[in-house]
């Protein structure tokens, strides 16, 4: 039975879907204006191992994801820059090459991560015309209002607004949450439709019933998840950053404009923090996985210290830590080529099954995955269990993790080190240690490291 924590609640529910065995799954995609650090990214495993569950669990999963390439401001107060204007600027390109470039290296970080394709991507500007309509279904119902710069929800028309973070509208101060916006009405009403200023000529405008411009960012995921999942869905997560202001904007203009609930689970993952604080672009202290390749560091990396932390804790990102993860991940890989087989066993022995349930109920808990990792370290230990019966069970249990331990290869030995070990071997059956010592030394200067056992001698890669 899957539990998972619903935010809207505020506590652990067991799961149920709307339709029996399909599960309707919005996920908050990249503003495609520069690379995703790696606290964006933790977001996406996160709901990359929410969908593998799912799917463990038997349902068939629809997977919906936005890229947002315009109406994304640099301040939730509806001010400042469109990020993506920003973006074009710093580079001296166009908001088209910009958003172009950056969807792809988002993909390719995605790829590298094992993080699966969502089976419905969505562009905000593909969407301009569903915006405007839900803007137009928000005016005839009395919900806006429209200022010097734009068309605005009106907050305080929908009592419900705020729910997700169980606030009341009557404790926010004008100007606690955002800064006071010349026109508006409340301090938590947020823009619909912003008019291009007189006298500029915006790369991203389009014509509207009032004038010309571009959609607020809060609107596109409403219409671009109703159209491919209807109302209500399933599941709609993001990061912990959302809860306060994107994720109760969306949430009020879908329940003030077809009077429903609009998802029926909210999952939101925590912040990856360095020791100054949380990552974020706008304080300059982020780190993107492509750091992490340049520095040798196989991205599975990552997404093995993502593992460690339960999705709603805070993980503290530093070297240290990946080097700890990067050793961890080269031991489990070590492992899997000593008990790897040449077929899969056909027969679950009763070992097994106690094995696999235990790490689904780990994993049913609100995607426990430190208490199943520890499950498949615990399965790696167990002498009770032959090799066979180990590799098929991390073979099963790769499917959540996502560590391509299916494609851990024997390491070919070179001719040379396999000379030299001979050698060493020799050398220590005729107690010459010294001499044995400075053949060890000569393999690893070779990038190979020597490990006695009571086996024998066994070689792996530094």
């Amino acid at each position: 039975m899957l539990k998972l924590y619903n935010t809207l609640n505020r506590k652990k529910e067991t799961f149920k879907p709307i339709k029996k065995g399909k599960v309707g799954l919005y996920t908050c995609g990249p503003t495609v204006y520069w690379f995703a650090h790696v606290g964006n990214l933790r977001t996406y495993i996160f709901e990359d191992i929410l969908k593998k569950v799912l799917k463990y669990n038997g349902y068939k999963v629809k997977h919906v994801m936005n890229i947002t390439d315009v109406g994304h401001l640099t301040s939730d107060a509806d001010t400042g820059e469109d990020k993506m204007e920003k973006g074009a600027k710093r580079e001296k390109k166009t908001v088209w090459q910009i958003a172009d470039f950056y969807t792809k290296a988002f993909k390719k970080d995605l790829k590298s991560l094992n993080i699966s394709k969502p089976d419905i991507w969505i562009k905000a500007t593909d969407a301009i015309k569903d915006q405007i309509d839900l803007i137009k279904i928000l005016e005839k119902k009395g919900f806006t209002y429209k200022t010097s710069d734009g068309i605005y929800f009106n907050t305080s028309k929908l009592k419900s607004y705020g729910r997700l973070t169980g606030s009341k509208k009557k404790k926010i101060r004008p100007g606690a949450r955002v800064k006071i916006v010349k026109g508006k009405k409340n301090p938590t009403d947020f823009a619909l439709w912003k008019f291009t200023p007189p006298g500029v000529k915006r790369e991203m405008e389009w014509n509207s019933p009032w004038g010309p411009g571009f959609p607020g960012w809060h609107t596109e995921c409403v219409v671009m998840s109703i159209k491919e999942l209807g109302i209500p869905f399933d599941i709609h997560c993001g990061g912990i950053d959302h809860i306060t202001i994107h994720h109760p904007n969306e949430i009020a203009q879908a329940e003030a404009a077809y009077g429903k609930i609009f998802a029926r689970y909210w999952l939101h993952g925590e912040f990856l923090i360095l020791k100054e604080g949380r990552m974020a672009k706008s304080e300059g202290n982020i780190v993107v996985l492509d750091t992490l390749i340049k520095k040798g560091i196989n991205p599975l990396t990552y997404r093995y210290l993502a593992l460690n932390a339960h999705y709603r804790s805070k993980l503290t990102f530093s070297w240290q830590a990946i080097k700890g993860a990067e050793q961890s991940l080269n031991n489990l890989y070590e492992r899997v080529r000593e008990m790897k087989v040449s077929s899969k066993q056909k027969v679950v022995s009763d070992k097994q099954k106690r094995y696999k349930n235990k790490f689904l109920e780990f994993l049913n808990d609100d995607l426990n995955t430190p208490k199943a990792l520890a499950i498949m370290w615990k399965t790696i230990k167990d002498k009770k269990l032959s090799n066979r019966e180990k590799y098929n069970l991390l073979l099963d249990f790769n499917k959540i993790f996502g560590l391509n331990l299916d494609k851990v290869k024997k390491i070919k030995i070179p001719q040379k080190i396999s000379g030299l070990v001979k050698k060493r071997e020799q050398l220590r059956k005729e107690s010459q240690w010294k001499e044995a010592d400075k053949i060890r030394k000569e393999i690893e200067k070779l990038g190979y490291q020597i490990k006695d056992t009571k086996k024998g001698p066994k070689i792996k890669n530094l």
